[in-house]
């Protein structure tokens, strides 16, 4: 059982969180979950000792990892995530990739599954977090969103499918057998989504939106509840489910409920976002190895290794192979961007050290180089489109991108 003191200090770290970031607003702009992470760090075992996560608070932070990556599913908009930025985006996560595998071959003198861990580790992007950076910022829904939405979501979808192939303690082809089945299911769902829905169910979703009953928050919650559920059934990833349960909802509700749809999301962001996702963040930190980092000199040295890794392996093939009509600012602001990484660095290392194919310290490395990185990366990515950095500021970037909007196509 939880001792109650124990969420009584996460959701105080999760409060705490918000007027730090309003305290320091004017001096320099730190994101959020830094402060939810190195505040879970104070309050843990590892320096002050006051919080100690049990089962029940671990399966809350695994619900809002869930719920993390289920809005960011749900912020895709496919519509004009497509044509030459879509087939970009998808060329671009292999190569990371290979190049992320050569590098862990690098680390693991040959070893090939611990390489497998570190070069995944180092492909990935914190889609689920960057993504209300530019929201915050107004930046979302202009051209430059779009590119990162869609680099952004290869860079979350092709890590876990990786990890459900050859992580999962199975024969690779058996994983892939189950990986087609789930994705089978979820296209006849998506086929499902797609079907006009009876004139009830929004009706029914508009008239109880503001009442007890909220009807549409308890569908969606079914229904990442039964994608949850799909993809423990095909022994994935569960967040291959909380993703696929985001795209399904954001055509549900744009189809049956479109003038509450928004509102509807507003519920379950606050949902999402006060108080199932800061407690996994706050608990990511809680449940840091700072020990092994600070303990282990040559640890501590791969911290900033990692980080640079993240921006060579992730970032160089994202600056490469970004939109032509994007200016070097913003390729360069894309390219860092994609290699903020957190959420999916510490699911790929748990694993790693749960099936002991990675060690406790170069673990530690990787979730303080990732954890560095949602700090910096973001802030240097800002900072180049900024109007000092040149790009003509905001205003610019949403014309030319209205304007590559109207060029791109299939």
């Amino acid at each position: 059982m939880t001792h109650p003191g124990t969420l009584v200090l996460i959701m105080a770290a999760a409060v705490l969180a918000p007027l730090l970031v309003h305290a320091t607003g004017g001096r320099v702009r730190v994101p959020l979950v830094v402060f939810e992470i190195v505040l879970g760090i104070v309050i843990g075992p590892q320096v002050l000792g006051w919080a100690h996560p049990d089962e029940v608070v671990d399966t809350l932070a695994d619900l809002g990892l869930s719920m993390l990556i289920f809005l960011a599913g749900y912020e895709i908009e496919f519509a004009a995530v497509r044509g030459d930025t879509l087939r970009r985006s998808l060329w671009a996560w292999p190569v990371s990739l290979l190049l992320g595998i050569g590098v862990g071959l690098l680390f693991s003198g040959g070893e090939v599954f611990e390489a497998f861990v570190v070069g995944t580790a180092l492909t990935s992007t914190a889609l689920g977090t960057v993504l209300p950076m530019l929201r915050d910022r107004g930046e979302l829904r202009g051209r430059f969103g779009t590119v990162v939405s869609a680099f952004g979501a290869v860079g979350e979808f092709g890590p876990v499918v990786a990890t459900a192939l050859l992580l999962s303690g199975r024969r690779p082809a058996e994983s892939a057998i189950l990986l087609v089945a789930f994705g089978v299911v979820t296209a006849a769902a998506v086929f499902w989504a797609l079907r006009p829905r009876p004139p009830w169910f929004g009706e029914l979703a508009e008239r109880t939106l503001h009442s007890s009953g909220q009807f549409a928050v308890r569908f969606v919650m079914l229904l990442l509840a039964c994608m949850l559920g799909l993809a423990e059934v095909f022994g994935l990833d569960v967040l291959l489910g909380a993703f696929a349960a985001g795209v399904l909802t954001r055509i549900v509700l744009h189809r049956a409920v479109p003038a509450g749809s928004d509102a509807v999301l507003g519920k379950v962001e606050a949902m999402g976002f006060g108080f199932l996702v800061p407690l996994f963040y706050v608990v990511t930190g809680i449940e840091f190895d700072l020990d092994a980092l600070l303990d282990s000199p040559a640890a501590l040295l791969l911290v900033p290794v990692f980080l640079a890794l993240f921006v060579l392996v992730r970032g160089a093939p994202v600056y490469v192979l970004a939109p032509k009509d994007l200016r070097r600012a913003d390729r360069g602001a894309l390219a860092l961007f994609a290699s903020t990484c957190l959420p999916l660095v510490v699911a790929i290392t748990t694993i790693g050290v749960d099936q002991e194919l990675l060690g406790t310290e170069r673990a530690a490395a990787l979730v303080g180089a990732a954890m560095i990185s949602v700090l910096v990366l973001p802030l240097l990515a800002g900072r180049l489109r900024s109007p000092r950095g040149g790009t003509g500021g905001r205003a610019a970037g949403r014309t030319a991108g209205r304007t590559a909007d109207d060029a791109e196509t299939w």
